[in-house]
């Protein structure tokens, strides 16, 4: 499918509303018209299959968290976010990417990658949600739309290779470009490179989100400052956000000035911020590191603190298989903390690991049962029913699942991980094929497919659907390879 670009020309408008309580005057951004309201730039359906088939080239390409906890905080922030920003009804997913190097980018179907080097460095849950919400700005903004114009000439599947291409170029430079090469065969090259007017209003539209969603403005300066300062260190090897977000001084200056116009007030960080960013800390670092880190806090700080530190000890010794010390302190934080379903998550983790099933099952039973929203608990849950030999309550449990977990790989894996259970081996491979797919193996989805076909006991509605979807991905597949 192609697409086209149409010149865009930003209107930037301000006007200024008055809070009573301390009349301060604050900008209130009218935002400008993007001139693409009616499609005529890209359409709905066209940008999500651009923004479907970009993340499933990324799953290929670099790591992305599959923590359940991870990326339940991950989102829970972005939507957040969203809520409170210029388009509100606009399809988010937000991501993070296992790696220390500090970025973050937008990509085209509003999906917006975070890395975990980034959230570890910032200080404050304010200062991340300001990094998030310029990042949702772009995406209001409109401008990632100008990378479209010179991707016109390529297909989805290609388009999306080669924005991936390039944020591997952020990773890894030299793999970018070898990705990028072996994509486009010479055809046509670009690059994301947000101008400085789109970083200003990036910051402005930002700010102002971030402030409606009861962040504290001056998270975003503070960051930025400390981005700055800390560049000097890097030398050549400068962080990539500050490579496609330079922090200049007026920049500072100007998100500075705006901050200090909101009136200030207290903003605690959240515990699931602390708890992610341990966590985090345990998956990106070496155990000996992780450890050293989290016992020289064990004993400073708010009690809060202490059982964050506490907490991420007893992961690092889960990871080590030292499941008795671990179990103990996670106990111990379960009661102290009875409200934390982290901590609830953690001690049933630790029997599932120790392949305890039935203590994990109980475990994990009651605390469903405490927390009912908790999509990372369900699927754990659902993961030690598929241990413990009980596929069909695996596959009830997979069908109470919310829209957007039901999206990811790890779905699919399990549903089809509960059909191979229950001996359905056609509707096993079909749920396999879809997971490949949706890490951006297409071939290897081809393949699942062709095994279901031959599987016995396939009624005519289920080979409809096989067909239909050997199709569409021997097409795709056929139009990604015809774009090399």
């Amino acid at each position: 499918m192609l697409f086209t670009a149409k010149n865009i020309i930003l209107v930037l408008t301000l006007s200024a509303y008055s809070i009573q309580a301390n009349a301060i005057e604050i900008e209130k951004i009218k935002l400008p018209d993007m001139g693409d309201s009616s499609g005529t730039l890209i359409s709905p359906i066209q940008e999500k299959e651009l923004g479907d088939a970009f993340f499933r080239s990324l799953h290929s390409r670099i790591k992305i968290n599959q923590d359940a906890e991870v990326d339940q905080y991950i989102q829970s922030i972005g939507r957040q976010l969203v809520a409170n920003s210029d388009l509100p009804s606009n399809p988010f997913h937000f991501f993070v990417v296992l790696d220390k190097q500090i970025n973050a980018f937008a990509g085209p179907g509003g999906y917006i990658g975070i890395n975990s080097g980034l959230l570890l460095l910032t200080e404050s849950e304010s200062e991340l949600a300001s990094v998030m919400a310029h990042e949702v700005a772009h995406v209001t903004q409109r401008h990632l739309y100008r990378a479209f114009e010179a991707a016109s000439r390529l297909s989805i599947p290609t388009a999306a290779a080669t924005l991936a291409a390039i944020l591997i170029g952020t990773q890894s430079p030299a793999l970018g470009q070898a990705a990028l090469i072996a994509i486009q065969a010479g055809s046509v090259q670009f690059q994301i490179d947000f101008t400085r007017d789109n970083e200003k209003e990036a910051d402005r539209v930002g700010m102002q989100t971030l402030a409606k969603s009861n962040f504290n403005p001056r998270g975003m300066p503070t960051f930025f400052e400390r981005l700055q300062q800390s560049s000097r260190y890097y030398g050549q090897n400068i962080p990539e956000f500050l490579r496609t977000h330079p922090v200049s001084a007026s920049r500072i200056s100007d998100t500075r000035g705006r901050s200090n116009k909101y009136p200030y007030k207290q903003y605690p960080d959240s515990q699931g911020y602390l708890l992610t960013q341990a966590k985090l800390r345990v998956m990106t670092s070496t155990a000996k590191a992780a450890l050293s880190y989290f016992q020289v806090r064990e004993h400073q700080g708010t009690k809060h603190q202490q059982a964050i530190a506490r907490y991420g000890i007893a992961l690092v010794k889960l990871e080590n298989q030292q499941f008795s010390a671990a179990e103990k302190i996670f106990q111990q934080l379960s009661k102290l903390y009875p409200e934390q379903p982290r901590y609830a998550y953690a001690l049933a983790k630790t029997a599932l690991q120790a392949q305890q099933y039935n203590k994990a099952l109980k475990l994990f039973k009651t605390a469903l049962t405490r927390f009912p929203s908790s999509s990372a608990i369900k699927i754990e849950y659902i993961s030690t029913l598929l241990k413990a030999k009980n596929p069909k309550q695996a596959k009830a449990v997979l069908e109470t699942l919310n829209y957007q977990t039901k999206k990811q790989p790890l779905y699919f894996e399990l549903l089809a991980q509960s059909y191979a259970d229950l001996n359905q081996d056609a509707e096993s491979h079909r749920y396999l094929a879809e997971y490949y797919y949706a890490i951006g193996q297409t071939s290897f989805a081809i393949l699942q497919i062709k095994l279901a076909k031959k599987a016995k006991g396939i009624n005519f509605y289920l080979q409809a659907i096989l067909n239909q979807r050997l199709d569409f991905f021997i097409n795709e597949e056929s139009e990604r390879k015809l774009n090399k």
